[in-house]
């Protein structure tokens, strides 16, 4: 079976729904050895990404902020 290159998620939020199904579908157990070695190593990269998007936003609030993050205040 040829391996297939896997695309870059378009955005974090489809990467992290795709994560979703991915951990829903490893924890049913269902998956042949094989989709699940390649279901890990897929979760793996999805993680990565939402990681880097998650620090690229909160660099880019840090420089809004001029380099000040302020606290939250939700009165």
């Amino acid at each position: 079976m040829p391996e297939t290159v896997p695309t870059e998620p378009e955005s974090y939020e489809s990467a992290l729904s795709e994560l979703e199904r991915l951990v829903v579908a490893m924890e049913a157990g269902q998956l042949p050895l094989d989709q699940l070695l390649e279901s890990y190593k897929r979760g793996a990269v999805l993680l990565a990404f939402c990681r880097g998007r998650l620090e690229a936003v909160e660099h880019q609030v840090q420089l809004l902020e001029n380099g000040q993050l302020q606290p939250w205040n939700a009165t």
